[in-house]
């Protein structure tokens, strides 16, 4: 029985041993196929031939190409609003100065109306209906903007003023009489002010 036993475990120990073996030789097979050195051709690596400056140039290249386009868009942005505003300033200049040929036309009627006061009775009834016109007529110029230029006493000025003759009793280069008085819409000048001035 015990002889038995004997080659039992001796046969359990060849088993345990035979596993051992087993296990290395799975292991240096392993090691053995991955070795660099034992590949074959046709397992070898293909050998890296990418070029690192190449892709670093074609990446500045492309960052460049990026930012030229952003800056196109800003330019084409800028453009676009600044066109906007030229618009809109066109536009209200085209509102502010409509009535300027149909403001200069009623100008013709002011001046009558004034002609006619400065000649008119004091006592006539038709004279305080004539004033009274006038006064109108000229509260609805001023609501749209339009100004009388009368200047009277004051230097003269080539760009609102206009000399017809001289004026001896004025002090030099001052306004002496106002012949017809001058107008302006929103700031520009509808018709200069017809003026002597002193020498």
């Amino acid at each position: 029985m015990s002889e038995n036993n004997t080659n039992h475990e001796s046969s359990k120990q060849n088993v345990a041993h035979d596993n051992v073996d087993h296990n290395d030789s799975i292991l240096e097979e392993t090691m053995q196929e991955f070795d660099p050195q034992n590949a074959s051709e046709d397992d070898m690596t293909i050998e890296n031939e990418i070029d690192l400056d190449t892709f670093k140039a074609r990446i500045a290249e492309l960052e460049g190409e990026v930012k030229q386009a952003k800056e196109g868009t800003a330019r084409a942005n800028a453009e676009a609003y600044n066109a906007q505003k030229r618009m809109e300033q066109e536009a209200d200049k085209s509102k502010k100065f409509a009535l300027q040929k149909f403001a200069k036309e009623l100008l013709e009627i002011v001046d009558n109306l004034e002609r006619a006061i400065e000649n008119a009775d004091a006592n006539d009834p038709v004279a305080e209906g004539v004033q009274l016109t006038h006064k109108a007529l000229v509260a609805v110029l001023n609501k749209n903007g339009v100004e009388a230029v009368d200047p009277q006493g004051e230097k003269f000025n080539a760009d609102l003023h206009e000399a017809v003759g001289i004026d001896a009793d004025a002090e030099a280069d001052t306004v002496g009489t106002v012949l017809q008085k001058g107008y302006s819409l929103n700031g520009r000048l509808l018709r200069p002010a017809m003026v002597r001035v002193g020498q």
